[in-house]
């Protein structure tokens, strides 16, 4: 079956050779189940080189599985969690993230949160009748490709931990942040509490981890693992992944390649007629708004999603194996839908 790239989602992209081969090494023999096997050991102790000796890691089968119960580890049901309106656990993870605790959305523009935003939400801490503000969620990047600055992360946590909240960060694309920042994992998730750390957009099969940055914090998370439905039993191939994308810098050069592909399609496109970008680039994401027709036509040849219908806001996004020529072939039917 011949299938053509796309610019819909990085989770449509196929599996990096690296993590391939670390797959089918890991498909020898038996090891024991749920994690207590070599490949799990392996890939909790390269965890702890990127994050740092107190990083506890477990691994589970996807993203809306890491938010929903790390989020669930660190409150109870009278909390709340102050998000953007754009982030993914307020508008794509179904309301599960609300079966254990309010969500407190935000709206704003580059999908940021900010510290005088939060403020005002605040106010009912302390008073029974309010649900009580207990975590800070932020997406690094956002859902809108932005990318919190190092200060910026830094001062929604002093902020948080300030008032006795926590800081939890949705890193689905967090490579892609890190590729911007030119920081490391330890660095882009310094004051962070609790972290879901993406692994299949950025070139593996499947598998998602929550770090805890707190050993008090990570205490009794296998039992909330368990409850949740997320303790794989060959927990071994997703290990070998997370090993694999940790070693030699794969992660890095996966997240720079896609990055780079999407300031070269942004690039591309601020040069055609009609065609308005409409968020910075900074991570893997291109955000434009091209007239209806146009996207009509377009997406007959490739397939991509509309973010705002009103608009005619598109959002196209770069993978770890989208190629220059993917990008030239996209931009060439744009003019072609918009001269037809």
């Amino acid at each position: 079956m011949k299938t053509q790239r796309g610019f819909a989602s990085d989770n449509n992209a196929g599996v990096h050779p690296r993590v391939m081969e670390a797959l089918l090494a890991a498909n020898r023999g038996h090891v024991v189940a749920y994690g207590a096997d070599p490949f799990t050991a392996a890939a909790e102790a390269r965890f702890r080189e990127h994050f740092g000796e107190g990083a506890r890691a477990f691994f589970v089968f996807g993203g809306t599985g890491a938010n929903v119960l790390g989020l669930q580890a660190v409150t109870r049901p009278y909390h709340a969690v102050v998000c953007a309106a754009t982030s993914h656990i307020n508008v794509d993870e179904c309301g599960a993230p609300e079966k254990s605790c309010k969500l407190l959305p935000l709206a704003n523009p580059d999908g940021k949160l900010t510290p005088a935003l939060i403020e005002p939400l605040l106010s009912a801490s302390g008073d029974q009748h309010r649900a009580q503000p207990r975590v800070v969620s932020v997406s690094q990047p956002t859902e809108v490709g932005t990318v919190y600055t190092l200060e910026e992360l830094g001062e929604l946590s002093e902020f948080a931990h300030a008032r006795g909240m926590l800081l939890h960060v949705d890193g689905a694309r967090l490579s892609n942040a890190a590729a911007h920042l030119g920081a490391s994992l330890a660095e882009v998730t310094a004051g962070v509490d609790v972290l879901s750390f993406g692994g299949t957009k950025n070139g593996m099969m499947y598998g998602e981890a929550v770090v805890f940055f707190d050993e008090g914090l990570a205490r009794g998370f296998e039992y909330v693992r368990k409850q949740g439905a997320q303790l794989p039993s060959k927990m071994r191939f997703i290990a070998a992944q997370f090993d694999a994308m940790l070693s030699d810098g794969v992660w890095l050069e996966n997240a720079r390649h896609a990055n780079r592909m999407a300031r070269l399609l942004a690039g591309e496109l601020e040069g055609v007629p009609r065609v308005r970008i409409t968020q910075p680039v900074e991570s893997n994401a291109v955000f434009a708004c091209l007239p209806p027709r146009c996207v009509k036509r377009v997406r007959e040849e490739f397939f991509f999603y509309v973010w705002d219908e009103a608009a005619s806001e598109v959002r196209l996004m770069c993978s770890f194996d989208t190629t220059e020529e993917d990008v030239r072939r996209l931009t060439r039917a744009v003019r072609e839908a918009l001269d037809g």
